[in-house]
This record gives C-alpha cells, sequence and structure tokens, in this order.
C-alpha cells in the first residue's frame, strides 16, 4: 500500500495551501461575523480550477482524481470552513451528479460553467419533514406539455441564497414512493423560485444556507436529470461522494485547531512553565494529532476508492459513511481539547479555536447525521 502522495496530488496541496493561506484565511473572521457570501473568492477558486476539480477538462473542470480533490477541501477548510463547505457543495452536490447523469446538453449549459467557477450551484434536497428521511419529498413536479411545474419547500439548502442553478428533487409520481422521485436542473432566476433571507446558525455562517420556496416554478423537460424516477439513487449516490468531502472539511477544521492549541501551548506559561511542559496536555496534543492522522487517512482511503469505483465498478458508499463518520465525531473532540487548552482564552472570538469549535458542530448533521451513517455501515456489513 503507498502512502505518499503523486506528484499531482503534491501539486494540489501546494496550491491549495498557498490559496487558502493568500485568499481564504484573511477573510475567514470577517465573513464567519457577517454571514457575507464570499463570491469573489469563490470565483477567484473556480479560475485555479477549485470549482470542478474532478469534472474531466472538456468540461471545463481540472480533469484531477478525488485524493486530490479531499485534500483540497481539507486544505482549504483548515483556514476556513465556509469555504470548505461551499466547495464542497459546488463540486461534489452539483458538478458531480451533472457528469455522471447530465446528457450533452445539460454539460454544455450547466457543468461547464459550473466547473469553471462562473456559476455556483446547490443541491435542495431536504425538506421540513424529508431531512434523513430523504425519500419522504413532499415537492410536487407535475407533467404539463412540454415543461414540470415544481410546487414546494426546501430547508437548509447550503449556498442556496446565492446560487444561480439548484438540483431539486420533487415527487412525479407520489404513488411510487422513493421511485417516483425525479431530479431537475432549476435556473434560480425562474418565476415562482423564492429564497428567505440568510439563515444565521451555530457555525458555517457565511455558506449562504436559505430556504427555497418553489410557486409553481416552470422548468423545462430538457431539464429533466436522468429519467423520471431517478431522483432517489441520483441523490444517494451523489450524498456518497459528498461525505468525502465533508469527511475532508472536518479533517481541515480539526487541523486547524490543533495547530492553534500546539502554537498556543508553547506560548502561555503558567508557574513559569510554558503549558507544553505538563503531561496531561501533552498527552492531549498526542490524542488529537492521533485522530486527526486516522481521520485523514479513511478519507483519503474513500477517495481512493471512489476513483477505483469509477475505473472499475462497485461501492464505496461505506468507506464514506466510516470516514465522514469518524471525521466528523472526531472534529468534536478535538476543537473541544482545543478550546479547553486555551482556557477562557479559548471562549473568545480573539481566538480562532471557538471558531473551529462551532463549525465542527455541523460535519456531523449534514450530508447524512452520524446516526444516518451508522445505519448505512451497518447495511453494508450485513450485505457481505
Amino acid at each position: 500500500m503507498d502512502f505518499e502522495l503523486t506528484q499531482e496530488q503534491a501539486m494540489v496541496r501546494e496550491a491549495a495551501r498557498n490559496f487558502a493561506r493568500e485568499a481564504v484565511a484573511p477573510i475567514a473572521a470577517e465573513i464567519d461575523q457577517t454571514g457575507r457570501f464570499p463570491g469573489e473568492v469563490f470565483a477567484q477558486a473556480g479560475e485555479l480550477g477549485f470549482a470542478g476539480v474532478t469534472v474531466p477538462e472538456e468540461f471545463g473542470g481540472a480533469g484531477m482524481d478525488t485524493v486530490s480533490y479531499a485534500i483540497l477541501i481539507e486544505e482549504i477548510s483548515r483556514a476556513c470552513a465556509n469555504m470548505g463547505v461551499i466547495l464542497s457543495v459546488n463540486n461534489s452536490l452539483v458538478c458531480d451528479p451533472i457528469l455522471k447523469f447530465g446528457n450533452a446538453e445539460q454539460k454544455t449549459k450547466y457543468l461547464t460553467p459550473l466547473a469553471q467557477g462562473k456559476l455556483l450551484g446547490c443541491f435542495a434536497l431536504t425538506e421540513p419533514e424529508a431531512g434523513s428521511d430523504a425519500a419522504n419529498q413532499k415537492t410536487r413536479a407535475v407533467r404539463a406539455g412540454d415543461v414540470y411545474r415544481l410546487t414546494g419547500e426546501k430547508i437548509f439548502i447550503t449556498c442556496g441564497a446565492n446560487a444561480d442553478v439548484a438540483i431539486v428533487f420533487a415527487m412525479t409520481q407520489p404513488e411510487k414512493k422513493h421511485k417516483g422521485i425525479s431530479a431537475f436542473l432549476v435556473d434560480t432566476e425562474s418565476r415562482g423560485f423564492d429564497r428567505s433571507k440568510h439563515q444565521v446558525k451555530l457555525g458555517v455562517n457565511a455558506s449562504g444556507t436559505v430556504e427555497i420556496f418553489l410557486n409553481d416554478v416552470e422548468v423545462p423537460a430538457g431539464n429533466l436529470l436522468g429519467a423520471e424516477g431517478d431522483g432517489f439513487k441520483i441523490a444517494m449516490a451523489t450524498l456518497d461522494g459528498g461525505r468525502i468531502g465533508i469527511a475532508a472539511q472536518a479533517v481541515g477544521i480539526a487541523q486547524s485547531a490543533f495547530e492553534a492549541a500546539r502554537r498556543y501551548s508553547l506560548e502561555r506559561k503558567v508557574f513559569g512553565h510554558p503549558i507544553a511542559d505538563f503531561q496531561v496536555l501533552r498527552f492531549y496534543l498526542a490524542d488529537m494529532a492521533t485522530e486527526i492522522d486516522a481521520a485523514r487517512l479513511l478519507t483519503l482511503r474513500a477517495a481512493a476508492k471512489k476513483d477505483e469505483v469509477a475505473r472499475h465498478g462497485g461501492r464505496f458508499a461505506e468507506e464514506a459513511a466510516m470516514a465522514k463518520l469518524y471525521s466528523a465525531e472526531m472534529a468534536q473532540r478535538v476543537t473541544t481539547k482545543a478550546l479547553q487548552m486555551h482556557g477562557g482564552y479559548g471562549y473568545t472570538k480573539e481566538f480562532p479555536v471557538e471558531r473551529n469549535f462551532r463549525d465542527a458542530r455541523i460535519t456531523e448533521i449534514y450530508e447524512g447525521t452520524s446516526e444516518i451513517q451508522r445505519v448505512v455501515i451497518a447495511r453494508e456489513i450485513f450485505a457481505r
């Protein structure tokens, strides 16, 4: 087993690290406090190929592998979890399903500008009564000649406030339950497509999260993604890949907190000694470093498995779920210890660990809660 990065992957890490340091880190605290969506930084990321990392070059992407993508999201998330999830959504939840299930016209019209960062996408699956129970869709799509008319409500839609295109899931044949769900590419400027104000949250506060209201939105039949009834299959396949991005985000958040805690332990003196001299805190850092490395390896394994499946077929749901489950819960433990090591200072906004602590929490919830990841893993175990 080779644990060394390829030359291309190492170059991606260096490029992402430089971009994170120069363009992302300087705005991280400001956008966290104001909730301002960092559209200008997303556009810069697009120019570097970061908006469509695994999209082939013929469709405007960087043509890299999923391992490179996971490395990128970790590096960006170390600087700012908001930018990490924005790029994760556009890459994993929007570009990836269009690449896999879209037709030639849809790829030209939507995938290419999305991969170039000229458009921003969002993934509109979650509803008030369809979170973990994603099959319980209430949004309806009724065929009327050459168009579908969509009516319903979506909630907690990351990037929804600023998205140019939304992948919207709706019931076309309710009597078929999950087999009656279809997916649509919806232009967000369409009449009847309305959005709530930006939702203020505990963390990742600049990710443009909103409710979406579909009031008889007219969508061309040509914007159906895949075939009628393919929506649930598309959603589940997409979320498997998306979980790798969120795992990488969690690793990046934890790495940021670890680095801050290590620095602080060398600077802060108590009883005439740096707190790094105290064994209990050295053990904290030892545990943190070990857990981060384990989570990173699980994430890169899942990314490599996704690439293998793309070449040879198979499934990577278990690997992706394990990576997300462990990484998200690890990020909670690591950021909690990092904040504790800072003492009272860690509870202030003067130090970055309080932001790491808040941002880490969502990684256990979105793109499948930790409980859902355990359901997926158990299902795969018994399917062997």
